[in-house]
C-alpha cells in the first residue's frame, strides 16, 4: 500500500511519541534509500554532508534547490517517512527559514532539521536563533499534517563546547515549539544524559559518537529517543570503495570481491 504524505507524517510523528528508541539512518541516493528501507528501518533522513559528498562536494556547498532535489530522490525511492537535513534553512532570516519548511513539505518530506549556525560559522545570537525556530514551527503548523521540526544547537559541532549554552538554547527551542531537539557533537554520555534531563521533547543523537562505543540500549537508558547516523553509512561505503580501489591500484589483486554482496543480493533491494 502506497502511503500518502499525511499517513507518512502520522507514522513519523508516532515514532517520536510512542514505543521505544528508534534509529533513523541517512541515505544519500535512491539506492542507499532502497537498501535501508528493505532492511526494515522505519524512517529515513538525509544528511547534508553525505548528500554533498555524493555530488563530489564538501558539506555546505549545495544550495537549497540542490539539497531538496536530492531529498526528493530519497522520498521517491521508498514508502517510508523522510526527514531532511535543511542546514540553517538556507538563509539567515526567519522568513527564509519558513519558506524552506514550506518548500520541503511540497516535495513530500514530513520533517526537517534547522541548525542555529550558518555553514561552519559560530552559532547565531540566541534571540535570532529562537526567532528562526519559531518561524519554522509556525510554517510547519500551517500544513494539513504533522511536520516534525528538529531544532539543532550547533555549539559543539562548531568548536564552541559550552554545554550550559547548548542546554539553554535547546530549552528555548523547545519553548518555541520544536518537536525534536538535537545537539550534534556532544562529547560523552554524561553530556547526553544532561541534555535529556534538561528538556521534555524527544532528543536525537548521532549513534556513531565515540566511534560506536555507545550502544542503542545505553542511549535509551540515557533518555535518548531518536538516533541518526549522519555520514556514518556514507563513510562506511566510501571507505569500502577506497580500500577496494587501493588494493587493485597498488597490488593488482581483487580480493575485495569476496567480501562484497553479489549482484543478486543487491538487486533484491532495487526496483525493476
Amino acid at each position: 500500500m502506497i502511503l500518502t504524505q499525511a499517513e507518512k507524517a502520522a507514522r513519523f510523528h508516532a515514532l517520536h511519541t510512542e514505543g521505544k528508541i528508534f534509529v533513523i539512518p541517512n541515505p544519500w541516493d535512491a539506492g542507499s534509500a532502497r537498501m535501508l528501507a528493505g532492511l526494515g528501518f522505519l524512517a529515513l533522513a538525509t544528511s547534508s554532508s553525505a548528500a554533498a559528498g555524493s555530488m563530489g562536494r564538501r558539506d555546505y556547498a549545495m544550495n537549497r534547490a540542490e539539497a531538496l532535489a536530492g531529498a526528493r530522490i530519497v522520498v521517491e525511492a521508498s514508502n517510508l517517512p523522510v526527514s531532511a537535513d535543511l542546514e540553517n534553512g538556507f538563509g539567515d532570516e526567519p522568513a527564509v527559514v519558513a519558506d524552506t519548511i514550506r518548500t520541503a513539505a511540497s516535495i513530500g518530506l514530513v520533517g526537517g532539521s534547522i541548525e542555529d549556525a550558518r555553514g561552519d560559522a559560530q552559532p547565531y545570537e540566541r534571540m535570532l536563533a529562537v526567532e528562526r525556530v519559531t518561524a519554522a514551527v509556525e510554517e510547519a503548523r500551517k500544513l494539513p499534517y504533522k511536520f516534525v521540526v528538529v531544532a539543532r544547537a550547533e555549539n559543539f559541532a562548531r568548536g564552541h563546547p559550552d554545554l550550559g549554552d547548548t542546554i539553554t538554547r535547546l530549552q528555548a527551542y523547545e519553548q518555541a515549539g520544536a518537536d525534536v531537539l538535537f545537539a550534534p557533537g556532544l562529547p560523552n554520555l554524561a553530556a547526553v544524559r544532561e541534555v535529556c534531563r534538561s528538556v521534555t521533547k524527544p532528543v536525537n543523537v548521532v549513534g556513531t559518537m565515540q566511534n560506536g562505543a555507545v550502544s542503542l540500549a545505553v542511549l535509551q537508558e540515557a533518555g535518548v529517543r531518536r538516533v541518526s547516523l549522519a555520514t556514518g553509512f556514507y563513510r562506511a561505503a566510501m571507505s569500502g570503495l577506497f580500500e577496494a580501489a587501493r588494493e587493485v591500484r597498488e597490488h593488482g589483486t581483487f580480493g575485495f570481491a569476496a567480501q562484497t554482496m553479489t549482484p543478486a543480493e543487491l538487486n533484491k533491494f532495487m526496483r525493476d
